[in-house]
């Protein structure tokens, strides 16, 4: 599906709902109390070194409160700055599939008939959280609302990704597209630039390995050192060159041009509690990053897509090196 058009040269989220929806839609994020197998120790214990579990789902709903009433007050929220709209429940916070089969369905199920202007459901998940039960499940409810699996990636390279504990390798994680894909579930994947000890190459094999995979659509983020993680411990202590702003949208650019046009953009950057946030202070300001992105493509006259398809690159010979003194 092709959304582009003179003012954003890649596919954008809004251009895609309101081409799907022909309305403004967005989500309310719940909070269902969730934990990760990475943290509660059925895969490890510590979670991802750079993720906050206190921090976790910050602009989700609050946990102690029923589904219900979260998705009341956020609601109530959203229509301060948007008058009408369409909604789609987004269980945010932690590892939304993990949990018995019954817990699941109890919550989605409540979950899709909070609102008749509800339009989808997306649920974020990890790779390894997917049996064949819950996929199965997954893709019955898929027949009555629209289900959207969000896929924690962050890295194709085992070698980083088993330094920030993700506990899964890349196999895991392409089954399970494969899987979910075979049942009809569309799937967007988060990764994440700035990685330590990656360097811009590597960012850039990540959103070519996705490339070969059906996959609908990609939130890209930069990564954020936040406090109360074992990451943020780590610089403070001993910090470490983090990317510019320059660096981040030279990778996100080139990472766009490589992006099979068909895939949907959820995300650019990300955001991190601003309380929490230790570095890099740039990402504040999510706006600027992204006008950053599009003034480059618009000045370098591409879009996605573009070296997919031509096998090019920028010709500049230049390639940003990132190393970083994090041990363990």
């Amino acid at each position: 599906m092709n959304l582009m058009n003179h003012e954003k040269h890649y596919n954008t989220l809004n251009n895609y709902y309101q081409s799907k929806y022909n309305r403004k839609v967005f989500k309310i994020a719940l909070n269902g109390g969730f934990t990760c197998p990475n943290i509660d120790g059925t895969v490890a214990t510590g979670g991802c070194t750079f993720c906050s579990y206190m921090g976790s789902g910050d602009f989700a709903g609050n946990k102690l409160e029923p589904i219900a009433l979260q998705f009341q007050k956020i609601k109530s929220m959203m229509h301060q700055k948007w008058e009408d709209g369409a909604y789609i429940v987004y269980f945010q916070a932690n590892t939304n599939t993990h949990a018995p089969l019954s817990r699941l369905k109890s919550l989605y199920e409540e979950a899709i008939t909070l609102d008749p202007n509800i339009v989808m459901i997306s649920i974020a998940t990890r790779p390894d959280v997917l049996p064949d039960d819950v996929v199965a499940y997954l893709s019955d409810l898929n027949q009555r609302m629209p289900v959207q699996i969000e896929l924690g990636l962050q890295t194709i390279h085992q070698e980083t990704s088993d330094f920030i504990n993700r506990a899964h390798d890349l196999a895991c994680f392409d089954d399970a597209v494969k899987r979910l894909r075979a049942k009809n579930l569309e799937v967007v994947v988060h990764i994440i630039n700035g990685l330590p000890y990656e360097t811009k190459d590597m960012m850039i094999e990540t959103v070519k390995h996705l490339n070969t995979l059906d996959i609908q659509g990609i939130k890209i983020h930069m990564l954020h050192l936040m406090e109360k993680t074992k990451m943020g411990y780590a610089y403070k202590k001993n910090p470490w060159t983090l990317l510019s702003l320059e660096d981040y949208v030279d990778i996100t650019v080139e990472q766009i041009l490589w992006l099979r046009k068909d895939i949907i953009i959820h995300r650019l950057t990300g955001d991190s509690p601003s309380s929490m946030l230790i570095a890099p202070n740039w990402t504040r300001k999510k706006f600027v990053v992204t006008n950053e992105i599009d003034k480059k493509l618009r000045k370098l006259g591409l879009y996605q897509g573009d070296y997919h398809e031509t096998k090019s690159d920028l010709g500049n010979g230049t390639s940003l090196t990132q190393t970083s003194p994090i041990e363990g």
